[in-house]
């Protein structure tokens, strides 16, 4: 029995070395680099966008079809769990979700190994990329014009371009909306950044690639935790020095992170 006992002992101590030898060659001892992809997965209210189908009525009682919804993503950046940022390099950093070709992914490659809490991005174009000129947009000028994410070069990028049709109490036959939201050139500024704690550290290095999936809410682009927009009063919103403004603060409270796949999960 004395010896059964010194064998278990033995035999546990071997397992406890092992889980801790582990746990040393695991997130503290990560080295080079891995890629973080980041999933915006568009929804309405709860539940799945599907475009061309109507929702059911929000909190003004307008009734959403929704037919396109696109908007640019840029300027992405992880802070560890030491609280030092690592920026993506910006001439890379810009990206358009397109509901209507499923372009929901975007893929970071080379990010430093290590463990992540936080990540920020911005919605839109920033004044510093827009002011270097139509030379200096490089291919996302191009791709821009592709998803009808511009009104001109002058006027500046959609960052967001939201379209369909609604009915109301008021409006009972289907009217047709379109909100296209941006800076308007150099005289307003519609950039938002958004920053979104995350529920667990993403993991990246030594090959270990990771993926973050966003939750987004597409009613609250109208009616969102700061400002409420009626169709009914309004059907078309575009250079709109008001309502753009309080579009821009709603499309920045539309994400939400659903959770995290660390190592390759998707």
């Amino acid at each position: 029995m004395k010896n059964s006992l010194l064998a278990l002992s033995a035999v546990f101590a071997l397992f406890m070395t092992s889980c801790s030898n582990d746990d040393d060659t695991s997130e503290e001892n990560l080295t080079g680099s891995g890629e973080i992809s980041i999933k915006f997965d568009n929804g309405y209210n709860g539940n799945d966008l599907v475009l061309g189908t109507a929702n059911a009525a929000n909190a003004n009682d307008e009734v959403i079809t929704v037919n396109r919804l696109s908007y640019i993503v840029s300027n992405v950046s992880f802070i560890n769990k030491d609280g030092e940022e690592y920026v993506y390099a910006k001439d890379d950093s810009y990206f358009i979700i397109n509901q209507e070709t499923e372009e929901d992914q975007i893929a970071l490659a080379d990010i430093p190994a290590g463990e992540y809490t936080t990540v920020k991005f911005g919605v839109g174009v920033d004044q510093e990329k827009y002011l270097q000129g139509a030379e200096g947009q490089g291919d996302f000028l191009t791709l821009a014009e592709e998803n009808n994410m511009m009104w001109s070069w002058q006027a500046g990028y959609k960052f967001l371009n939201f379209e369909g049709t609604f009915t109301s109490e008021t409006i009972t036959e289907a009217t047709e909306f379109k909100i296209h939201m941006g800076s308007h050139g150099s005289s307003l500024d519609n950039y938002k950044e958004v920053t979104l704690t995350l529920p667990e550290n993403v993991v990246v290095g030594d090959g270990i690639d990771s993926n973050i999936h966003l939750k987004i809410d597409a009613s609250k682009i109208l009616v969102g935790g700061t400002n409420s927009i009626e169709l009914t009063e309004k059907q078309v919103i575009m250079v709109d020095a008001e309502k753009s403004p309080q579009i821009a603060v709603n499309t920045s409270e539309i994400f939400v992170v659903d959770h995290i796949h660390n190592g390759n999960g998707h």
